[in-house]
């Protein structure tokens, strides 16, 4: 049976530290092995072709080309839907909410984020640059809402772009985790020490070029207005449901939360039931949305 590539990698980085366990090296080693998983996320390569409706494009982000698909609706808009995948993953991932929205009359915008898919940036920053990268984006949407539907990664950004640009009128985070070093920390647990943990952040910042603290979809949700639907899988182990319980707490505007029973990490959206509630609450958001 073929090896995925995530595993693959996964297998990559425990065989590293484990080397450098051994050669006794560890303090020196393991952290910066950690610090490199953390920021460079394995390139997916795209693989499905362009969808119906849609033409290959490329977006000016922070200093960054982001590559990825402008789809219209072939008459005048409704508003516009940007789609974020998830680490590791590309704007494949997003044929699902192109499909469906393009024929409910709204334009569709799927990229690949920084260091991701075919786009360019050499370091994953969580939301650190990415919302700027987005926020650059809306602005070369000429009129109409926007909507952000992210997944994972993506959820994240969207969240964290939000208090930023007026032209966004209502986020769906699905599987968002509440702040980096939360989420980082709970998967590092498992194969380094506290100690080394915290080399590992400092080692990433200061490659990257970024805060770590700073990657705070918790704290950007009090500067939230617009309406943020949130959904999470109750089994999810990867990033358990208590982040998104975290955020909704935080949330100062219209909000809800969606626990899909059952559902593990990147599964929610599996679920047609949970397809019509956010059908019927984009409808509802584009309706108070300001033209």
């Amino acid at each position: 049976m073929k090896m995925q590539p995530r595993v693959r990698r996964k297998l990559w980085i425990l065989a590293a530290i484990a080397v450098a366990v051994m050669s006794g090296e560890v303090v020196n080693r393991a952290p910066a092995v950690a610090a490199s998983a953390l920021l460079h996320p394995w390139r997916r390569p795209l693989l499905r072709p362009t969808p119906d409706n849609c033409e290959e494009d490329r977006f000016s982000g922070a200093g960054v080309i982001l590559h990825g698909w402008r789809c219209s609706s072939g008459h005048s808009p409704r508003g516009t839907v940007i789609y974020l995948h998830g680490v590791a993953d590309n704007r494949g991932s997003g044929s699902t909410v192109i499909r469906r929205y393009v024929q409910r009359g709204f334009d569709v915008i799927a990229f690949d984020g920084r260091a991701h898919g075919k786009s360019e940036g050499s370091t994953c920053t969580y939301g650190y640059f990415e919302k700027q990268d987005l926020v650059e984006l809306i602005d070369s949407i000429e009129r109409g809402p926007i909507i952000l539907i992210g997944n994972s990664l993506g959820a994240a950004v969207a969240i964290q772009a939000a208090p930023l640009s007026s032209r966004i009128a209502g986020v769906v985070a699905v599987e968002t985790f509440s702040d980096l070093r939360t989420i980082a920390t709970e998967r590092a647990a498992r194969f380094l020490a506290a100690d080394m943990i915290a080399v590992a952040f400092r080692l990433a910042e200061q490659s990257g070029r970024f805060e770590v603290d700073a990657v705070s979809p918790e704290r950007a949700a009090a500067a939230i207005r617009v309406p943020v639907l949130l959904i999470h899988g109750t089994a999810d182990r990867g990033t358990p449901p208590t982040h998104s319980q975290r955020v909704m707490a935080a949330l100062a505007g219209p909000k809800r939360l969606i626990l899909v029973d059952g559902a593990g990490h990147n599964e929610s959206l599996r679920n047609d039931d949970v397809w019509a509630q956010i059908d019927t609450w984009i409808e509802q958001t584009i309706t108070i949305a300001p033209s």
